[in-house]
């Protein structure tokens, strides 16, 4: 085979790979985790069904690559944005926008089915797992960047803290599902957290220092 041959049968086998891969998300959200076969996976993706099991060996490996392959976009769509966040209260409304955004492009049902999945598909739930992994490792950047400003930054977990948004965040995602209202009371008391803090972080150098007295003799309690 000459390498144009080559390069051209790899390009290819990417190509439906990721249609696969595509095809599986859109199986999810559409027809849930109990419709997921081969059959419905490959017709969503426009591909034979026995190249699910070519290229991955087996449906549960296939929908554990997809929800890694899902996370991995939604973080990069997201990752500039993130990035450009100054404040814990930006923070928190960046991360309101970006939940209405993922749950109209169906990514919040999405995760609904690949955490239900997770109890009966045994490969669901460590993929599920390390795409959660790759937004709390971004949120957890940009904690450290702007609490190291604030009167917080000596007496926070960044890491615990991304940890704790993350999972508030799925968990609203999971409600909203039987609660719309409820999970967007939940929402607002989020961005009331934030507008809190906002006035924390407003506060001159003389105040900020008062505050960190106050906390540092709270810690030694």
């Amino acid at each position: 085979m000459t390498p144009e041959r080559a390069k051209a049968e790899t390009a290819k086998s990417q190509e439906t790979k990721v249609k696969l891969l595509e095809g599986a998300l859109r199986t999810l959200t559409e027809q849930g985790i109990a419709k997921a076969s081969a059959r419905t996976v490959a017709s969503a993706a426009g591909v034979n069904q026995a190249l699910v099991f070519y290229h991955f060996g087996s449906v549960d490996e296939l929908l554990a690559a997809a929800c890694r392959y899902g996370a991995e976009n939604s973080v990069a769509r997201h990752r500039s944005r993130l990035a450009s966040v100054a404040s814990l209260s930006e923070l928190l409304a960046v991360g309101r926008e970006i939940h209405e955004e993922e749950r109209a492009g169906g990514h919040v049902a999405l995760l609904g089915q690949l955490l239900a999945g997770a109890q009966t598909h045994a490969a669901l739930g460590p993929a599920t797992a390390a795409g959660l992994e790759l937004w709390i490792a971004e949120i957890e950047q940009v904690l450290r960047r702007v609490l190291a400003t604030t009167p917080f930054g000596e007496f926070t977990d960044p890491a615990g803290l991304a940890r704790a948004l993350a999972a508030s965040f799925v968990g609203i995602e999971l409600y909203e599902g039987v609660d719309g209202a409820g999970a967007h009371a939940a929402l607002d008391a989020l961005e009331q957290l934030g507008a809190l803090v906002a006035a924390l972080e407003e506060l001159g150098p003389v105040a900020q220092r008062a505050v960190r007295h106050h906390l540092r003799r709270t810690n030694r309690r």
